[in-house]
Parts: structure tokens; sequence; C-alpha cells
């Protein structure tokens, strides 16, 4: 019988893990060990060569473990995985979100460059473009998904900014608005600023998708972040991200993670393998679930307007774009409530199973008021032209019975 290959749903129990390496233990084991012994002192010279890149691997040669800063199984083991998900050459995991994008950032960057990114952004990485790397010399430039690539690469040029360009980062779908951007598009205007002298980034964030629903490396990205706290560790229980791309991009990450030190340590990375294990079976379920209230709110009185994937006008540039990128609606969604903050305070502090808590992706329904919350440090004047109002709130929508998660919205509405 000829070899079969699996689905990544069914190699997330065992790829990459060799049971008689650990007392055939089906599991792996917590690696919980800051450094690694050498055989030989030959070995840690080979070991530190290929670490250091002062020379390419032999043929069929792996790198040996030196030390928990540089790799550990638990770690080696969840990148190989995730890899299968996105279809990446590596990975590498870090202590947070917003530790794997400021890395990503300050690797391909440098002072004098300009950064052009979608908006709206997480809050953190808004306020880490437009207030930490400014102290740097770096520059960044807003788009939103209204605008076109042409439009974007005229006003580069009318800028005079054509040569700073070093990287287009991209949110898509966006938090908290759903707005999609179209991964081609980008792709589009990086090339048009690269040359053989300089190379344009695109880093796509893929937190609200997970790696089930999109893969941004097949649309022309180079490289991109997760906040695997969400739908990756889905549980509410752990704080991590991760850099998934080319072999090229991803040796400068991993590097500069080294010398940062800011990797996720192997009681996380077996956690996060553990989580990837149910995976497929969560995001399956809440986007179900996420499909039901949706409807719910947008039947709603006291409903303005419902932002959800699923409820987008066939024949728009924005339905062109889910059915080309994403293989589903997803399970985020936001909802202007009639009123503003008074009414959506209201609502939000009469929720009885729907936790007031910010995140997302876990399998407990979350919900939260962007404007004062996750994206409260984003300017005035962006919150005006995204839509991130005072009656906005965000829903991460969990596994729980969808006829109890719309019961809880409905009571809280009335009482709005």
């Amino acid at each position: 019988m000829e070899n079969r290959y699996f689905h990544p749903e069914s190699l997330m129990m065992s790829h990459g893990y060799k049971p008689a390496l650990s007392e055939g233990a089906i599991k792996c084991p917590i690696f919980q060990t800051s450094t690694f012994v050498f055989n030989s002192a030959e070995e840690g010279k080979a070991f530190f060569e290929v670490a250091y890149g002062q020379r390419e691997k032999e043929p069929n040669e792996e790198l040996g473990l030196i030390y928990s800063r540089l790799n550990n199984p638990d770690l080696q083991i969840l990148e190989e995985r995730l890899c299968l998900w996105d279809g990446a050459d590596d990975c590498a995991v870090f202590e947070s979100g917003m530790s794997a994008i400021s890395t990503v950032m300050l690797e391909f960057l440098r002072p004098g460059d300009v950064l052009l990114y979608s908006k709206p952004v997480y809050g953190g990485t808004d306020h880490f473009i437009n207030k930490v790397l400014p102290q740097y010399g770096i520059r960044g430039i807003g788009f939103t998904s209204n605008q076109t690539a042409e439009e974007v690469i005229k006003e580069i040029k009318s800028k005079g900014l054509a040569e700073q360009l070093k990287m287009v980062y991209v949110e898509t779908p966006a938090n908290p608005t759903n707005a999609l951007f179209d991964l081609e598009a980008c792709r589009k205007i990086a090339d048009t600023f690269s040359h053989e002298d300089k190379e344009v980034v695109v880093c796509v964030d893929n937190t609200y998708m997970g790696p089930l629903w999109q893969h941004p490396l097949k649309h022309g990205a180079d490289l991109l972040v997760y906040s695997a706290t969400k739908y990756i560790g889905g549980h509410s229980d752990l704080i991590a991200g991760a850099v998934l791309g080319r072999a090229k991009h991803m040796k400068r990450v991993r590097t500069l993670r080294t010398f940062l030190g800011n990797m996720a340590g192997p009681w996380t990375g077996w956690l996060l393998m553990r989580s990837l294990e149910t995976l497929k079976v969560r995001m399956t379920q809440q986007a179900d679930n996420a499909v039901k209230v949706a409807d719910f709110l947008a039947n709603h009185p006291k409903v303005e307007k419902v932002y959800y994937l699923g409820h987008l006008t066939p024949g728009t540039s924005q339905h062109t774009i889910f059915k080309k990128q994403l293989f589903s609606a997803g399970a985020m969604l936001s909802f202007d409530i009639k009123g503003g903050e008074k009414e959506a305070f209201k609502f939000l502090n009469s929720l009885k199973l729907i936790k007031l808590a910010v995140s997302l992706g876990s399998t407990e329904s979350l919900a939260e008021h962007p404007s004062t919350m996750t994206h409260s440090d984003v300017s005035a004047e962006d919150k005006l032209s995204i839509g991130i109002t005072d009656k906005l709130i965000r829903i991460s929508v969990g596994v729980e019975h969808y006829s109890d998660i719309i019961w809880d919205i409905e009571q809280a509405l009335e009482k709005s």
C-alpha cells in the first residue's frame, strides 16, 4: 500500500516527535532544561558553527541541541507542526504576539525606513508603529481597505518615499472591524518598490483567522505573525506568539530572536502542542456558532450594523477578497449598538455567560469595547476614519452551545 499524505489535523498528534528518544512516551515530555550535554567537544563545535551561521548544514545534518535560548525540543516540534498548516519553510515561537511583531519590524526596518501598514490594526501594534518606531527614525504610513493598490503606490511616490519603503504590514481581517485587505494587491505594492538592491517585505498578521481559515503565504506574503495566545492556544491559559515564512526571511528572524532572548519557554511550547491537537475541532465549532450569533444580531432592533464576514454582499470588493483568500467567515464579529458608550457599557455589564474581557479565539465567548479597551490608544482621527466608535462592541464566539450565547446577548440587549 502506498504511503498516504496525512492532513495537518492528523499530524498534530505525532509530527516531529520520536517516542524512542523519550523512553517511549506517547506524548512529547516537557524539556524543562536550560542547557544540553554534548557527546564530545567536536560535536559542540559543529553545533555552534551551524547555529551562528559560520557554515551551512551538511546534507541530512540536524542542528543539535545547545541551549534553550537557541533551541529546545518542545519548541522545535511545535514549530515544525505549525509549519504544516500554513505551508511555511520555518517557524519561530515567541513569548507573546507583540514580541513576534516587534522582532519582525526591528529586524527588517532601520532608521530612515518607511513601514506601510493597514488600518486598523490591533491596538498594541498601532502603538508600536506610531509611538515606538518613530523614536528609532522609522515612519509608519497607514492605508485602508478602501484604497486600491494603484492609489497606495501613487501616494508613496508622490511623497517621495519610494526608496524608503521597506515593509508592507497587513492585518487581515482587521481587528476589530473585520475589514479585508487583498494580499495579492499588497504583494503588488511591495514588488513595485523592490529592486535588485532593496526588497520590500510583506508581513501579514493572521491572528483573526488562525492557521485554519487563511494561508497568507500562498497569496504573496513573505512572513506571517500570530498571537498564538488566541486560536492556536485557544484556552486563555498562556501568552505566546509565532512568526512563519520563507527560509531566507526566517533565518533573520530566528537570529534576532536568539539575541533578544524573547523565545517562548518549554512549558508554553508543550501547552501549545497540546492545543494544536484540538485546533480544527475548536475553530470549526466556533465558526459554526458565529454564523448563528451573527444572524441573530443582524435581525435585532437594537443593533445598527453587524461586522461579520459571512454577511458580505456578493459582488462587492470585500466579498471578492473573502472568496479568494478565506476558507471561513471565522468566529470574530463586531456590531454597532444603537446609542453610544452608555448603551454599549450597559450591554457589556449585563452579560451573564459571555465574559467581559479582551483577547479572542478561546473556548469561552468574550466581549469587549474596542474604543476604550484594546484600541484606546489609537488616535481619535484614525478611530473616526475606520469606524472604531463608542457604539462598537467586539465578540469572540466560543464553543458553548450557540443558543446559550444568543440568549445571553438577547437578555443583555434588552437591558441596554
